[in-house]
């Protein structure tokens, strides 16, 4: 039977084509390829459609990566979710969710990038209320209402686009960027990309959308949805460099960094606390990106979407075992009760902080050492290496609650580590999460990059990260002074662990005033004197008169005579005027 499901079937498929896309991507990086496909869709006297697919070396590693995770999350996700009757539902939703990556990332045209992006907006909205309950439901409106705006800044861009010949942007990027009016599709295209990767002030939905399954948050949060927006700014790289909504960006995108960062180390929800760690390397991603090193940031994107993926399934396996419990307090000691898990989660904690020689290593480190050549300023530096601190101090703090001392809740959850399917699932890419770094870095930077720094600004990356987990480790010790240090601090532990009270902002402050205004339109208008006057009047007329009408139409005798001595009377008079 095993062989037969749609899981392993669906995990075979999309493993060899990751595999095939792999060995091409290569190809094309010795020989230095891009292909354009035309396929011609309808032609119609003169005018034709024609869809564009555009095949780089970028294009083809991203695809492959993309599959390779989701081979392996489809693969996981047929022990994680085998109590689900609609199994095969969830499959195939999964499978929509990377079909409709596979268009967007292969798409050159502003038009099919459009179906690949709106088909990831309106999967994922199904994929977060698949639980159906109510804090589903919230979390897929407020995360399809933001990535609305994104879409309609898309169409808007779409639009501005009639002034060229087609809506292939590759073509036009260089003409685009000696352009001042077209810095609007820059822009356009920009906002587009922070709705979608959750950047300030779009952020709360990144968080709530942890109400989907844990292998659709392993995807969503490493490879697919919220990397679309890096992904189109990448490709848009040329249009937004040395502009003021690059500088912009770069601000907004370190202080996403700071604030997730922050928020994380007030966190007791082990998936929130991974969520909030993309939120972080996202916004390090962007930031990076709007300097201009586009490459690099593609480098990061995929690095961190091995490890990120690998996190999220140990979360996954944790909460299977911790028969669906998520608060790290009640953790502990599952060093010994899941050592396997353990082990992978250290692996990926240990990545994501940039421990030498895992895969987090190679692009972080990197990313750092280019900033401290760049020309930056003080403030954007020092966001940068703080928030750098603040992710090791966050993963030393997870560790710390789940892994160390005691069992917190032993008569409630009888653990064990023998889920296989789901360790063979992890298995794949812990391999991953420690070889692809390396990989990568020489596959993508054929020449080793020289970056000649001082002494102190060499160690400055080290020095953050050996600080941070040591606070890390010594704000979660209880017992240093017998009091919880986050109630003890209250407003601050409030606004920072509620990530600036955006979340807040941008659902009771958004919805609040519409419904106040409506609340008064109806009382007013559906229940005030408009009603009186409006509706209720014309309708008490209307049935009063029509009574008078049909009384005077029942054919009674004396009506009758009445009318006709009424009309005589009138035809007379009338009679004696003339």
């Amino acid at each position: 039977m095993d062989f037969i499901s749609i899981c392993f079937i669906s995990f075979i498929f999309l493993f060899i084509i990751s595999l095939s896309l792999f060995s091409i991507s290569l190809n094309f990086m010795l020989n230095d390829l891009t292909i354009f496909l035309e396929w011609e869709i309808l032609t119609l006297n003169s005018s034709s459609i024609v869809m564009t697919i555009l095949l780089d070396w970028m294009s083809l590693l991203f695809m492959s990566f993309v599959l390779l995770i989701s081979s392996l999350v489809i693969y996981y996700s047929k022990e994680y979710m085998q109590e689900d009757i609609n199994i095969n539902r969830f499959i195939m939703l999964v499978l929509m969710f990377v079909m409709s990556m596979m268009m967007l990332i292969i798409s050159p045209n502003l038009i099919s990038i459009l179906l690949g992006w709106d088909g990831l907006g309106l999967v994922s909205y199904c994929l977060v209320i698949y639980f159906q309950n109510i804090k589903s439901y919230n979390a897929g409106m407020i995360t399809a209402l933001s990535n609305r705006i994104g879409d309609v800044a898309l169409l808007m861009a779409i639009a501005w686009m009639l002034n060229y010949g087609s809506w292939n942007y590759i073509f036009y990027l260089d003409i685009m960027k000696n352009n001042i009016e077209m810095e609007i599709i820059g822009a356009l295209v920009v906002l587009a990309a922070m709705t979608k990767s959750a950047q300030i002030p779009f952020s709360s939905w990144l968080p709530a959308a942890m109400a989907a399954p844990t292998p659709v948050s392993a995807l969503v949060h490493s490879s697919t949805l919220v990397t679309a927006g890096i992904y189109l700014l990448i490709r848009f790289n040329n249009l937004i460099i040395d502009t003021w909504f690059s500088q912009m960006l770069l601000l907004l995108a370190g202080l996403t960094m700071f604030m997730a960062g922050l928020g994380a180390n007030f966190e007791f929800d082990l998936k929130k606390i991974i969520a909030l760690s993309t939120l972080s390397q996202l916004g390090l991603m962007m930031s990076i990106l709007s300097m201009g090193f586009a490459k690099l940031a593609f480098f990061h994107l995929l690095t961190h979407a091995l490890f990120k993926a690998l996190l999220f399934m140990c979360a996954g396996s944790i909460i299977h075992n911790m028969k669906n419990s998520q608060d790290i307090r009640v953790m502990g000691g599952l060093i010994m009760h899941m050592p396997f898990t353990s082990t992978c989660l250290n692996i990926a904690n240990l990545a994501l902080c940039g421990m030498p020689f895992l895969a987090g290593f190679y692009s972080k480190d990197m990313i750092l050492e280019i900033v401290s050549l760049s020309y930056v300023n003080s403030f954007s530096f020092f966001l940068y290496f703080f928030s750098t601190g603040l992710t090791v101090c966050y993963s030393l703090r997870l560790v710390y609650y789940s892994m160390t001392g005691e069992f917190n809740s032993s008569s409630l959850h009888p653990l064990n580590d023998e889920a296989w399917v789901m360790m063979r699932g992890m298995l794949g890419l812990l391999i991953m999460a420690v070889i692809g770094g390396s990989m990568l870095s020489w596959l993508i930077f054929p020449t080793p990059l020289m970056i000649c720094l001082p002494m102190e600004l060499k160690m400055l990356t080290l020095f953050v990260c050996i600080s941070g987990g040591l606070t890390g480790y010594f704000i979660s010790t209880v017992s240093l002074f017998f009091f919880n240090k986050s109630l003890h601090y209250y407003l601050m532990s409030s606004f920072f662990g509620s990530m600036w009270f955006m979340p807040v902002l941008s659902t009771f402050g958004v919805t609040y005033h519409p419904l106040n205004l409506g609340m008064q339109v109806i009382k007013s208008f559906d229940q005030g004197w408009s009603e009186f006057f409006g509706g209720q009047k014309i309708y008490f007329t209307m049935k009063k008169y029509s009574g008078y009408v049909q009384t005077l139409q029942n054919n009674n005798l004396k009506i009758y005579l009445l009318l006709f001595t009424l009309w005589v009377i009138i035809m007379f008079m009338m009679l004696m005027m003339s």
